[in-house]
C-alpha cells in the first residue's frame, strides 16, 4: 500500500507547491498598473501587470491564436516582443525556428507581464471577435465524428474558406477552468449566421469528449475567431487536394465557396481517405457536387476496406492512390498545387508524394491539426 500513498502524496505536495506560489506571486509580486503597446503605439492599453500575454490581451477583446487554450502546447500564439521581457523560456524554445528566437518572436501564453510592453501582431487580428452562439444541430457523420452547427443568434461573420474558429470549453468534470480548442469551419461563407464544425472525438480530450459527452442542442457557446491562413490561392492552377477524417471541414467550406462564387472552370482533384466505412461520411454530397461541377473530382479510398463489403472504391493507403492518379489521370503539363489537411504524419507523406511528382514546395498549402 505505500507504493500507492507515496506517489499520490508527492502529486498532492507538488498541486500544493504549485497553488502556493500562484497565491505568493499575486500578492507579493504586486506588478501595478502597465502598458501593452502595440504596433508602434497604433493602440496603447493600460491594465493590471500579472498575467500572461495571451490572457491580457484576451480580455481585451484582443484575441491571439491559440489551438491549446494557453497551456504552452501547441506553439500558435507567436507574436514579436519589440521590448526585454527577458530571454526565452524552455516552454518556447522548442516552437521556434533560428530566425524566430533572433527576432524575439514569442509565445503569448508563456510571456508574463511584470513591466511595460511593446509588441507587434497582424492588423487583421484588431478584427477578431467573440460570438455568443446557441446549438442549432448536432449530427453523427461517423462513429466518432459529430458535425455541430452554431446559430450565432443574429450576429455575422466574415471569413475566407479555410479558416478556423476557437471553441470556448467551459468548466467541466476534473476540468476547473476555461480553455479553448481549434475547429477548422466546415460551413460555406455565405452562411454568415452560422458556424459548423466536424469535431472527431479524441480519447481524454478535453473538448472533444465534453462535446461527444455532454453537449446538447440549445446549449450555448462561445467561439472565437476567425483565425488562419489556408485558403486557396487566386490562380487557376489544378488544386490537389488530400484530407482524412474531420481534415474533411475546411475543404467543404472551400469547394462549395467556389460553387457559389462560380469558379467551376478550375479543375479540382479532391482525395480523401478513409481507414473503413464507417469512417467515410459525406459521399452523396461529393457526388452531387461531381454532378454541378464538371471539373470536380472526388477520390475517395479506404485502407483496410471490410471483407464482403460493397465498398466500389478505391482501396490502400491515401498516399499510393495519391501517387497513382497523379501519374496516370492529372494532367502534368497543367499548373498544380497542393492543399493538405490533417495530421502531422499524413501531411509529410503527402508532401513527398506531391514532390516527388514535380509540385513545388512553394506551391503546397497544408492545415496540421
Amino acid at each position: 500500500m505505500a507504493f500507492l500513498i507515496a506517489p499520490a502524496a508527492i502529486a498532492l505536495v507538488a498541486a500544493l507547491l504549485a497553488a502556493a506560489i500562484s497565491i505568493v506571486d499575486k500578492i507579493v509580486n504586486n506588478y501595478g498598473e502597465v502598458d501593452i503597446s502595440i504596433n508602434d503605439g497604433k493602440k496603447v492599453i493600460k491594465m493590471d501587470g500579472g498575467d500572461t500575454l495571451l490572457s491580457s490581451l484576451a480580455s481585451q477583446e484582443i484575441f491571439i491564436p491559440s489551438a491549446c487554450g494557453g497551456r504552452g502546447t501547441c506553439g500558435a500564439c507567436k507574436c514579436k516582443v519589440t521590448s526585454d521581457v527577458g530571454p526565452h523560456l524552455p516552454t518556447e524554445t522548442p516552437y521556434m525556428s533560428k530566425e524566430e528566437l533572433s527576432d524575439n518572436i514569442r509565445l503569448s501564453c508563456q510571456v508574463k507581464i511584470k513591466a511595460d510592453i511593446e509588441l507587434e501582431i497582424p492588423d487583421e487580428l484588431f478584427n477578431i471577435k467573440k460570438y455568443k452562439s446557441k446549438i442549432s444541430s448536432i449530427r453523427d457523420v461517423t462513429h466518432d465524428i459529430k458535425e455541430v452547427t452554431f446559430d450565432l443568434q443574429g450576429e455575422e461573420i466574415n471569413f475566407q474558406a479555410g479558416k478556423y474558429v476557437q471553441l470556448v470549453v467551459p468548466p467541466h468534470n476534473k476540468v476547473k477552468g476555461y480553455t479553448q480548442r481549434a475547429y477548422s469551419m466546415a460551413s460555406r461563407p455565405e452562411d454568415k449566421n452560422l458556424v459548423q464544425l466536424l469535431i472527431r472525438l479524441v480519447p481524454g480530450g478535453i473538448a472533444t469528449t465534453w462535446v461527444h459527452t455532454s453537449l446538447n442542442e440549445g446549449d450555448e457557446v462561445e467561439l472565437v475567431g476567425p483565425f488562419g491562413d489556408f485558403f486557396r490561392s487566386e490562380t487557376d492552377a489544378t488544386m490537389i487536394c488530400i484530407a482524412g477524417g474531420s481534415g474533411m471541414a475546411p475543404f467543404k467550406s472551400i469547394l462549395y465557396d467556389m460553387l457559389d462564387k462560380g469558379e467551376t472552370d478550375r479543375e479540382v482533384w479532391y482525395f480523401f481517405g478513409a481507414r473503413t466505412s464507417k469512417d467515410m461520411f459525406y459521399l452523396e454530397d461529393m457526388r452531387e457536387l461531381e454532378k454541378k461541377w464538371p471539373n470536380f473530382h472526388f477520390v475517395a479510398a479506404l485502407s483496410e476496406p471490410e471483407e464482403g463489403s460493397s465498398w466500389d472504391g478505391e482501396t490502400g493507403l491515401i498516399t499510393d492512390v495519391l501517387d497513382t492518379f497523379l501519374k496516370t489521370k492529372i494532367d502534368p503539363e497543367k499548373t498544380r498545387e497542393g492543399y493538405l489537411c490533417g495530421s502531422p504524419g499524413m501531411i509529410d507523406a503527402c508532401n513527398n508524394v506531391l514532390s516527388k511528382n514535380k509540385i513545388a514546395p512553394d506551391k503546397i498549402y497544408y492545415d496540421k491539426f
